[in-house]
C-alpha cells in the first residue's frame, strides 16, 4: 500500500490511499486530471477560488508583474502593488486604518493575536492578557491559532501546549440544549458572555469568525449575535477581533461580512479569496487606535516584532488588486446574492435523504450534517474516513467534494454559474445517496 510519491498530504490518513489523482489543468469551474477526467470544483480548491481556474485577467496580472519584480522585501523597502493593495483594502474595510501583509490565514490570525496582546502592553495595561473566543471556532493550524480556535477533534493531541482561553457557546439552531427555545438560547449565550467579561478585567480581546463558523461545522450566526458581542466588547473595553479569512470577500454574500453584521472590529483578518485563489497571501488590518499605540521612539520597543519573508509579495499583491477590481467591474456580490438562491431550491430534496439531519446555508456556503439517527441527531462516524468515501463517490459524479467530520461542505468558486451550481447540487444528492450504505 506504499505510495510512490514523496508528498505527505494535509489532514489525510495516508494509509487509506494507494494513489492520488494528479490535477494537470484547471479551466473555469473544472479541474482536469492527468487522465483527462473532469471534476467540478465543489470546494473552490479549499474555499479560496473566486473566478474559476485559468481566468485570463488574473493570469495576465501575474504574468505582467512577474516580468517586472518577482519579490522584494518589505523590510526597509516597499513596492507599488503592495501599497496599492493596502489602499484598496482600507477603502473597502470601514473603520480600518493600516494593513500588515502575511502569507496565509493562520499567520494572519497569529498577527491579530500578537497585535491585540501587545496593544495593551504598549498603553501600559499589563493585566489584560487573556483571550475570549467562542467554542468550536477555527482560525488555523498554528499554535496561537489552535489556541483561540480550539476544535477538539482536530487539535486534542496538542492541548497541553496551547495557551488557555475563555470559551463561550455559540447558538446552533440544530443542537439547542434541553429546556431552551432557540431565542432563549441566544439570549443565554449573550448573557453568559456579558456576565464573564464584566467580571474579568484581564480580557484583552474577543476573537471570532465573522458571520459564521466554517470549519467548525458551518454554524451560521443568528441575526444580531455578532453585533451584540461587538457592543459588549466596546462596553467593557475589550478588543474585538474578527476572522474573515473564509467568510469575507463575498463567501457569505457580502463583500465585508462585518459590515453586514453591523459590528466594526478593532482588528480583522482576510485571506483565502484575496488573490482570487491564485497565490498565497493574507492581510491583518487594524483601526487607528491600535496602530497609534505602536508608535514611539525606537528604544520604547513599542513596534511590532513580527515579519515574513514574503510579506507584501508584489506578484501576489498584483493579482489581488486585479481580483478586487473585478469584484466591482463584474458586480460579483450582486451575482452571488442571485446565484446563492439556487441552493434553496434543493433544500427539500436533500432533507428527504434519511441520513441528512440538517442543512445550513448562507451565500456561497452550505453544510449538510449527516446523522445515523435523526431523532437523537447522532453524528455519522464510520471506520473509514467520511472524507474518502465522499471524495470517491463524488468523483464518480464528476464533482470534487471534501467533508469535515460528518458535514458535507459545499464551498464552490464564487463566480460559479447557476447552471454549474445546479450540476453540483444534483451531483451532491446522488453522491450522498450512493455513499449512504458505506457510512451507516
Amino acid at each position: 500500500n506504499q505510495l510512490k510519491s514523496s508528498v505527505w498530504h494535509p489532514n489525510t490518513q495516508m494509509k487509506e490511499w494507494n494513489s492520488f489523482d494528479k490535477i494537470t489543468k484547471g479551466k473555469g469551474m473544472w479541474l482536469i486530471d492527468s487522465k483527462g477526467n473532469k471534476m467540478l470544483d465543489g470546494v473552490a480548491s479549499m474555499w479560496c477560488n473566486v473566478w474559476g481556474h485559468s481566468n485570463p485577467e488574473l493570469v495576465r496580472a501575474i504574468t505582467n508583474q512577474s516580468k517586472k519584480l518577482q519579490h522584494s522585501s518589505m523590510f526597509n523597502l516597499t513596492n507599488e502593488p503592495a501599497e496599492k493593495l493596502a489602499e484598496n483594502l482600507v477603502n473597502i474595510s470601514p473603520g480600518m486604518h493600516k494593513v500588515f501583509f502575511s502569507d496565509n490565514g493562520s499567520t494572519a490570525m497569529e498577527i491579530a493575536i500578537k497585535l491585540a496582546l501587545q496593544y495593551w502592553k504598549n498603553i501600559g495595561e499589563k493585566k489584560k492578557t487573556k483571550i475570549a473566543t467562542i467554542e468550536n471556532g477555527y482560525h488555523g493550524d498554528t499554535f496561537g491559532a489552535m489556541s483561540v480556535g480550539y476544535v477538539p477533534e482536530f487539535f486534542g493531541k496538542f492541548k497541553e501546549q496551547l495557551f488557555s482561553t475563555i470559551q463561550f457557546p455559540v447558538p446552533n439552531k440544530y443542537r439547542i440544549p434541553k429546556g431552551f427555545t432557540f431565542s432563549d438560547y441566544q439570549n443565554y449565550c449573550i448573557e453568559n458572555i456579558e456576565k464573564k467579561i464584566s467580571k474579568n478585567n484581564n480580557i484583552a480581546a474577543f476573537i471570532m469568525e465573522s458571520g459564521a463558523q466554517v470549519a467548525g461545522g458551518v454554524i451560521i450566526y443568528p441575526k444580531g449575535f455578532q453585533r451584540k458581542i461587538s457592543q459588549l466588547c466596546k462596553k467593557y473595553d475589550v478588543l474585538f477581533v474578527l476572522d474573515e479569512i473564509a467568510t469575507g470577500l463575498g463567501r457569505l454574500g457580502s463583500m465585508i461580512q462585518y459590515e453586514e453584521q453591523k459590528s466594526t472590529p478593532d482588528i480583522v483578518a482576510y485571506g483565502k479569496m484575496l488573490t482570487g485563489g491564485y497565490l498565497t497571501m493574507a492581510a491583518t488590518m487594524t483601526n487607528k487606535k491600535i496602530y497609534d499605540s505602536y508608535l514611539g521612539e525606537f528604544n520604547d520597543w513599542k513596534h511590532l516584532f513580527h515579519g515574513h519573508t514574503y510579506t507584501g509579495n508584489p506578484i501576489a499583491a498584483a493579482v489581488a488588486n486585479e481580483n478586487l477590481k473585478m469584484y466591482k467591474t463584474k458586480s460579483l456580490i450582486k451575482k452571488i446574492q442571485k446565484t446563492s438562491k439556487v441552493f434553496e431550491k434543493f433544500y427539500q430534496e436533500i432533507s428527504e435523504i434519511d441520513i441528512v439531519g440538517d442543512i445550513r446555508h448562507k451565500g456561497m456556503l452550505m453544510g449538510i450534517e449527516l446523522v445515523t439517527n435523526r431523532k437523537k441527531k447522532t453524528p455519522i462516524h464510520p471506520k473509514k474516513s467520511i472524507n474518502k468515501i465522499f471524495f470517491e463517490e463524488g468523483k464518480k459524479q464528476g464533482i470534487y467534494l471534501r467533508t469535515l467530520g460528518n458535514i458535507v461542505m459545499l464551498v464552490p468558486p464564487l463566480a460559479i454559474s447557476e447552471k454549474e451550481l445546479n450540476l453540483l447540487l444534483n451531483g451532491v444528492i446522488r453522491t450522498i445517496k450512493a455513499a449512504r450504505l458505506k457510512v451507516i
